[in-house]
């Protein structure tokens, strides 16, 4: 499986000085082809090098924040190069990067209302370039390369990084669910028993059931009562919504009275800029497109996948999930634990729909409905010493 993503050329080559410019140009002005397949210059000085932009094919080359002649962008541009800037113009970068920290998207939310942070900002900047009448190719590219950093980060926290060690565990479920309810401490005990049992949580990184789990994950390595006492203070600011800065803050201070270094990871995504990103998940790869987000989210769930109850979108997550191991085969067929009987066989009877879709598929022994968590830790406990033993 390829971590490329197909939007992008395969070999994208970042060129951050001259010095590099330079010698990346002569060899390509020494080749037939006399191309700048994939470049990506990010704020070089390019007053001086008219003679070298108007030789090559720019026509898959991208120049972000570089200074130019007078005629300099528009040699660039007579081949199809793309001119951009960042900085000022675009409130997130589109070089190559980490991925987020919550700290990173809350920057000044101790002093500032949410609208003023970085995540809100980013937000703002997507709406306000959705109309057709003011998007512009510009714009397009500059979230097509921040989504793709973002996404060659995750792989590599996956692979390489916080993760590489802790197989990670889809935990589905929508942002309706309250702080202060059963089922927000339910998941938050399922969080801890993910983290506990050597796995990683990973959520749709936003409020409700997703903020449950990724707190889990957090307080993972602590005593029911300091879990009680969590939350509590949570409980005091419930809605994410209505008074995003309220609740920010609430989660900021649990985290400073119970502090971990326990790792989980959040996939959020501006197109639902609404609900705010939970600041329990560690990591955020947080992107612009969403089909995008929830693809990759499912895709590096490589532990398996936990169900809460939810509507439409977790739906979509079940069968999404399902048609993959439908036609996978082996090892690519990953656990899929449906919990809350009652709601999945009445409420929202998906279950026997699934059933029947895994009927004499290898996925049919990989799926599941149980009621509690440590049933759902039990099962998928047992696929994976099934899958070590069997090495499927």
């Amino acid at each position: 499986m390829s971590h490329i993503w197909p939007y992008l050329p395969a070999r994208a080559v970042n060129i951050t000085s001259l010095i590099e410019f330079d010698r990346l140009a002569s060899e390509a002005l020494a080749a037939t082809s006399a191309r700048g397949l994939g470049w990506r210059v990010h704020r070089v000085d390019l007053r001086e090098r008219d003679c070298v932009l108007r030789s090559l094919d720019l026509s898959e080359a991208i120049f972000i924040d570089c200074e130019f002649s007078p005629q300099g962008r528009a040699l660039v541009q007579a081949t199809g190069g793309l001119c951009m800037g960042s900085g000022q113009e675009l409130p997130f970068t589109t070089g190559e990067r980490g991925l987020y920290s919550p700290e990173e998207l809350y920057s000044g939310i101790q002093t500032e209302s949410y609208d003023q942070v970085p995540d809100a900002k980013i937000y703002a900047y997507s709406q306000q370039h959705t109309s057709p009448a003011v998007r512009t190719s510009e714009d397009a590219m500059a979230r097509t390369l921040h989504d793709h950093h973002i996404g060659q980060a995750l792989v590599s926290e996956v692979y390489e990084g916080a993760f590489k060690d802790s197989p990670l565990i889809g935990v589905m479920g929508g942002h309706a669910m309250g702080r202060g309810t059963p089922e927000y401490e339910r998941t938050v005990e399922l969080g801890q028993l993910i983290t506990r049992a050597g796995y990683a949580v990973a959520t749709g990184g936003g409020p409700g059931a997703m903020e449950a789990a990724n707190a889990g994950a957090w307080l993972a390595d602590y005593d029911p009562k300091d879990v009680q006492d969590a939350l509590k203070m949570l409980a005091a600011e419930p809605d994410a919504i209505h008074q995003r800065t309220g609740w920010a803050r609430t989660a900021l201070a649990v985290k400073e009275r119970f502090p971990s270094s326990r790792q989980s990871l959040g996939v959020p995504t501006w197109f639902y800029g609404h609900e705010p990103p939970n600041l329990f998940a560690t990591r955020i790869a947080k992107f612009f497109t969403n089909s995008i987000r929830e693809a990759i989210l499912l895709e590096q769930s490589n532990g398996g996948l936990i169900v809460l109850p939810g509507a439409a979108g977790t739906v979509q997550e079940i069968f999404q999930d399902a048609c993959e191991n439908y036609y996978a085969t082996g090892a690519r067929v990953v656990p899929m634990v449906l919990l809350g009987r009652e709601y999945w066989t009445k409420t929202m009877p998906a279950w026997p729909l699934l059933k029947a879709l895994a009927a004499q598929r290898v996925m049919e022994d990989r799926i599941a409905l149980v009621d509690t968590a440590a049933e759902a830790m039990e099962f998928i406990d047992s696929m994976s010493t099934l899958r070590r033993r069997t090495r499927w």
